[in-house]
This record gives structure tokens, sequence and C-alpha cells, in this order.
């Protein structure tokens, strides 16, 4: 009495031939490949088949007819027992079965329905889901201030070269590989346009503000490019939703989150460039007093757990090029580092460590405010104020040339005009902004730049 080795995600034990097991090989064809044992029970005792004979000649036969594929199939002999061994090899192009998709994954057969079949053919075609061109979009339709928010980022991260960043947008987007032949890709379409819901569907974030599970207070939702959704959304985080610590240097206010905003970005940053945006539902910022966690509709890498994400891993984005956009711009790590510098920067900063799951639905990630974080709740509107990061940067804009124009400061901060106004108007009622003059011959007075 003889035993095979164990059932594995490349070895398949069955007992008699049915004509439903091409549905196996099927799986196995579009993942790794593997092998099919005829007249073997699950524990991988040989128990012997009858009509081996006849078998191996009508189950390749079979297989090909269905499916397309060559399949080897072997015979075997155990103690006078007979057994048949189906080999399969991967192959480099989808395959189906009467119209389905199977996968071999792990010891199971999945069949690929929905968002998991688009990737996998797109995978299949050596494509990304953010590589794929779209239709009725040209490069002049693009949203200028959020290609300038994305150079005024390269500038500071130096990787991308300074003679690129020059360029006309269409030359820019091409030295970025956002081309499909003379079609914008999706990725260019998610990082620059300003209404990317026109073409993908959930392509936005909600936060809200919740006392308990079943208690939101508030809630808002940030619509526009993903370069303005980012920074949109650390603006109201940092300044709607966290509550700082107030402290003073001397004379210099000082305010402290309850996390670090720089490990908070990288959350963020993470959540928007390996998000399944073929999922349609927009990424979730649920803040509690006590903690901040970040949902987002991910996949992860074939095989991987979260074990192997808060390890030291190789850098696989599930949005490739998407991946290489926010990378030239400096927003994100392209070594896998991104987890491994959360971890850090929240235990300089004295929080616990984050933590990561995965529902089957989606990640999340888990930021733990400080419940030692005393907060400021003095009455003068003076001395309550948290300036955005846009309010600090027009103050410093405004400090070096007192002239701009409120267009002028679209271009160079990255925000509408409206936006504009409003942080305008902001800065002047905190004290920090005076006007001097008309609209046409008038010029800005910073009389405290808060840094």
């Amino acid at each position: 009495m003889s035993f095979l080795a164990k059932e594995s995600q490349n070895v398949e034990y069955k007992l008699q031939w049915r004509d439903d097991y091409i549905r196996w090989i099927c799986g196995f064809a579009n993942a790794n490949g593997g092998k099919i044992y005829i007249g073997v029970d699950d524990n991988g005792l040989v128990k012997g088949v009858n009509n081996a004979s006849k078998l191996m000649e009508d189950i390749p036969n079979k297989v090909r007819d269905l499916i397309g594929v060559v399949v080897d199939v072997n015979l075997y002999e155990d103690d006078g027992k007979q057994y048949l061994e189906i080999v399969t090899e991967p192959y480099s192009h989808p395959i189906s079965y009467k119209g389905e998709y199977h996968y071999r994954s792990g010891s199971t057969k999945q069949e690929l329905r929905g968002a998991a079949l688009d990737q996998f053919i797109l995978k299949k075609n050596g494509k990304t889901w953010d590589s794929v061109p779209v239709n009725d979009l040209t490069v002049e339709e693009l949203d200028i201030p959020s290609i300038n928010l994305f150079k005024n980022s390269a500038v500071r991260s130096q990787r991308i070269s300074q003679d690129i960043l020059v360029c006309d947008t269409a030359e820019l987007l091409s030295k970025l590989h956002l081309f499909d032949g003379n079609k914008l890709k999706r990725a260019a379409v998610l990082s620059f346009y300003s209404d990317p819901e026109r073409f993908v569907t959930g392509a936005f974030v909600k936060i809200g503000y919740f006392t308990s599970d079943d208690n939101l207070l508030f809630q808002d939702e940030i619509h526009g490019s993903l370069f303005k959704q980012v920074h949109t959304a650390i603006d109201l985080l940092s300044t709607k939703y966290l509550k700082s610590a107030i402290t003073y240097d001397g004379l210099q206010r000082v305010d402290e989150l309850p996390l670090p905003l720089s490990a908070l970005r990288e959350g963020l940053m993470n959540a928007v460039v390996h998000k399944n945006y073929g999922g349609h539902i927009p990424i979730q910022i649920s803040v509690y007093p006590t903690k901040l966690m970040i949902w987002n509709p991910a996949v992860l890498p074939q095989r991987w757990t979260i074990e192997s994400l808060l390890t030291k891993h190789a850098s696989v984005p599930y949005n490739s090029e998407l991946a290489n956009v926010f990378f030239r711009a400096g927003e994100i790590e392209a070594w896998g580092r991104g987890i491994e510098r959360i971890f850090s920067d929240c235990k300089q900063y004295g929080n616990k460590s984050p933590e990561w799951k995965f529902d089957g639905t989606g990640l999340w990630t888990v930021f733990h405010i400080k419940t030692d974080h005393k907060t400021d709740h003095k009455t003068d509107h003076k001395e309550t104020m948290r300036l955005s990061i846009a309010q600090r940067e027009i103050l410093n804009l405004l400090a070096s040339n007192p002239s701009l124009t409120q267009k002028e400061l679209v271009k160079e901060v990255g925000i509408s005009l409206s936006g504009i106004k409003y942080n305008l108007s902001q800065l002047v009622k905190y004290g920090l902004l005076t006007r001097m003059g008309g609209k046409k011959s008038g010029h800005w007075v910073v009389t405290d730049r808060q840094n």
C-alpha cells in the first residue's frame, strides 16, 4: 500500500474521472499549472481505476475540445492498481470553460466573477486596471491646478528631472507613461481630472466622526482629482476632525495633533494608491475619540496575508501606473516601506502601534489616538484656530510676493478659486492677513505667518 504526497496548490486527487473535472484543469491552466490524479483518494492512497486505457484517450480530446488546452495523461501502476496523472501547464492567456473562468488558489478552485475576473483578464494580457485607456477625454480637459500640485510636489521630491517638469502637459503625461496610444489611461484620469467619477464610480473619500459605531455626529465627502482629494482630506482631518493640543515655545504657539500627521498621510496615500477602484466603493475614514480607521476596498497580492504585509516585503502596487505618479511626486515609497514608516513615526510620536485588518471586503488601517492628549479650550478665536496646509501655503506665498492675485494663488496652491477666496477670508478673520489698497492696485500684508 503506497501513499502519494498530500493535496496541495498544484495537486488534486479524484477517485473516478468526471467530465466536470475539466473545470479543475481550467483552474490550473489559469494559475500556475498542476496535476490531477485519477484513482487516488483524498489521503493520497491509490485505489485504482478500471478503464484507464479508455480515459487516456478520452480525457485529452475532451479537454482540447472544451477549453483548448493540451494536457499530458500518464498511466502509472501501484501494487497492481492503475491510476492516471493529468498534467496541466500554466497558460499565458485566459482559459474559459463554457464561458466560465476558473482559477486554482491554494487547494481550492474558484470561479472568477466581477472585479476579480476583470483583474485576472487584464493581468493575463499584461495590463493593470489603471492602465486601461478611456474614451472621450482629452489632455485639455485635465485639471491644471491638480497638475501644478503634482509638479510642486515633484520639485521637492527630486524624483523626476526638472526638464520634464517644464514640458507641456501632454509631454509630461507621456513621460509618466499615462498614454495608451493617443488615449489617456485611467491613472491619468484619477490623478488629474476634476471629476474622475464620470469614468470611475466611487472614486472619492468619505470622512465621518463617530462617538460610537451607531452615532455619527458629522461627515464630509471629498471629490475631485486624487491629488486634491489627498490634500483636502489631510486638511480636513487635521483642522476639523482631530483636536490639537496647544502649547507655547516662548511666544510661539505649537499645535500638536493626537497622532503623527506623517503616518496618517502615509496611511491615506496607501489607501488611494492600492485601492480596488473596480469595486466602485469610496475610501471611508471613521474618526472616533480614541481611534481613526481608514477602510480601503483593497485586494492583497496573490497568496499574501496580513503577516506578509506587516513584515519586510517587495513593493507590489495594485495600481502600478497610479503608484508611479504618486512616487514621482514624493508622496509614497517605491520599496514597500510605507508601513514600516507608519510604525516608526507612531513610535517616535508616542502613539500605540497601528493595526491592519483584512476582512475579505477590504483593508482596515487603525490608528490609535493618544488618550492623554490634552486640548486647549480657550474661547479666544485667535488662540483656538488651526491653520490648514493650504492656509499656511497661502501665507508663505503672500509673504514672498504680496501682489499675487487670487487666480495666481489658484495655480500655486492647487485648489479652486472659491477655496482661495474662503481661505483668504479666514486668514483676514484670524488677523493674520490684511489687504492694502484696491482689488487691482492693492497688495497683501502678512501680519503673522504662524510657522
